[in-house]
């Protein structure tokens, strides 16, 4: 018992070193800005402009959660969320246009489930580690069926609240942020609501970001937290990000444009 006991420690050691806090992976909702509130505010305001500039209804948008140097090689975002052109109601009763944002969060007090919430740019962008966002602008045929699906019941009913930071997304028995956000593009893509019939199609046509993990780490990543877990993968553990998404949505011809802007610099992805 004793030497199992070390065995477990030293297991959640290394995966720590590998994933430090990975299962909180910057899918959380903040309440609080990490960043100085006014740099976030201004930030936020000027993705909603170029967003509006270009015309977008709708877009997926990432931001960084995390320190990149703490996460697996290949993953740069760790949230995304759907920015959906709107009629806002303020405090006052007035309204306005802007962009809501449509999220997959973890929940504060258990971070292997997750919920649906609608939030501004602001609060999206409050759980940010560095101001940078990536974007992808669907095609405009597919922007129309994306908003069909957001204003349906299907949205939520493709929500999996079981979550794992490394869901398979070819699987229904997880989901993370990024998942939902393919499943729901899916959805669009193909006209369709059945959750089976969608994971068909991304095991046929999606290819996910390898994350590299030794068996060790796999064995213990479910000790370190629930939302690690990786059993729904087979040998290779592969998940959706955003830059899966991005590859995925330029290979078919699904994206108008994909790029990325910082607080001096908007360039090609």
């Amino acid at each position: 018992m004793r030497m199992f006991k070390r065995l477990v420690a030293a297991g959640a050691v290394a995966l720590a070193v590998v994933l430090p806090g990975f299962a909180q992976a910057g899918s959380s909702e903040a309440s609080d800005p990490v960043l100085p509130r006014q740099q976030v505010a201004q930030f936020s305001d000027r993705i909603q402009q170029d967003l509006a500039a270009r015309g977008a209804h709708v877009a997926i948008v990432a931001r960084m959660g995390r320190d990149p140097a703490s996460l697996p090689d290949g993953i740069t975002y760790t949230h995304v969320g759907f920015w959906v052109y709107s009629e806002i109601t303020k405090t006052d009763g007035s309204k306005s246009r802007g962009y809501r944002v449509y999220n997959l969060y973890q929940e504060a007090d258990n971070d292997a489930r997750s919920k649906l919430i609608q939030d501004s740019p602001a609060d999206f962008f409050a759980g940010a580690k560095r101001l940078d966002a990536g974007i992808i602008i669907p095609d405009t045929r597919l922007q129309k069926r994306i908003l069909g699906v957001i204003a349906s019941p299907v949205y939520a009913a493709l929500h999996n609240p079981t979550y794992s930071v490394l869901a398979n997304p070819a699987d229904a028995r997880f989901q993370n942020c990024t998942e939902h956000t393919l499943d729901v593009v899916m959805a669009g893509v193909y006209d369709i609501s059945d959750r089976a019939q969608i994971k068909t199609n991304i095991a046929a046509y999606f290819d996910g970001q390898h994350v590299k993990l030794s068996a060790v780490k796999r064995s213990f990543a479910t000790i370190a937290s629930q939302a690690l877990t990786t059993v729904d993968h087979g040998r290779k553990v592969e998940t959706a990000t955003f830059g899966s998404i991005a590859r995925f949505m330029q290979e078919y011809d699904l994206a108008d444009q994909v790029y990325r802007v910082t607080p001096d610099a908007v360039r090609q992805f």
